[in-house]
C-alpha cells in the first residue's frame, strides 16, 4: 500500500479561517477529505461513513480558552457512537490546532485529541519535525512552534487566515503526509499479517 491508496479524513473545526487553512493544507498533504464541524457542532450524516471508512484520522481544532472549541467537543461527544461499536479502532489518527499566542496551551488541545485517539483505540502519529529553535530561525521555518506530539500553528489574533505563517503552513502539509504514509506501513504490515 501506499499513501495515494489510503483514505485520510481531517474532520476539523474552524472558527475564523485559520484553522481551515491548516486543515486544507494538512488534507493536501495527506491526500485527504475534508470534513468540517459547522458553527453548531455537527458534520453531515454522510461524514460519518466516511469517517467509517477512513484508514486515517486526523483531528483539528483552534485552542481556546486552553482547549478545543466547543464545536469540536460536541462533535467528540457524538462519537461515543462509533466507540461503543469500536469502528474506529486501530485506525491511525493525529491532530492540529491553532491559536493567536505562540503557546495559548495548545498542548492541551493536542492532548485532549490523543486522548479522544486512545479511547477510540486508535494509533496516534507524532510530528517528526526537528523545531526551529536557534538565534537564527524565522516566522516561516517549519516548526517554529517546537511542537512533537502533533501539528501546532500560530496566527496573530488580527492576522486574516492569507497572512499566516508558510512555514507553518508547510508543517501541516508534511504533517498530513507523514500521518498518511504510516497508516500506508500499517496497512501493508496488517497485509503482511
Amino acid at each position: 500500500m501506499t499513501k495515494d491508496t489510503i483514505t485520510t479524513a481531517i474532520v476539523y473545526h474552524s472558527g475564523y479561517g485559520h484553522t481551515l487553512r491548516v486543515a486544507e493544507a494538512v488534507a493536501q498533504g495527506a491526500n485527504g477529505t475534508l470534513i468540517p464541524i459547522d458553527a453548531e457542532g455537527n458534520i453531515p450524516d454522510a461524514a460519518w461513513e466516511t469517517l467509517l471508512n477512513a484508514d486515517a484520522i486526523i483531528f483539528g481544532s483552534p485552542t481556546y480558552m486552553g482547549g478545543p472549541s466547543w464545536q469540536f467537543k460536541k462533535f467528540a461527544d457524538a462519537s461515543s457512537k462509533p466507540w461503543f461499536a469500536a469502528e474506529w479502532e486501530d485506525k491511525i489518527m493525529g491532530g492540529f490546532t491553532n491559536s493567536a499566542s505562540l503557546n495559548g496551551d495548545k498542548l492541551n488541545t493536542l492532548q485532549y485529541f490523543m486522548l479522544l485517539a486512545g479511547q477510540h483505540g486508535g494509533h496516534w502519529v507524532s510530528l517528526a519535525i526537528k523545531p526551529a529553535n536557534t538565534k537564527a530561525a524565522k516566522r516561516d521555518d517549519l516548526n517554529r512552534m517546537g511542537a512533537y506530539a502533533g501539528l501546532m500553528t500560530q496566527a496573530d489574533a488580527d492576522a486574516a487566515p492569507e497572512e499566516m505563517s508558510t512555514g507553518d503552513l508547510e508543517t501541516a502539509r508534511l504533517y498530513g503526509a507523514r500521518v498518511a504514509k504510516v497508516a500506508a506501513q500499517f496497512a501493508a504490515a496488517r497485509t503482511a499479517l
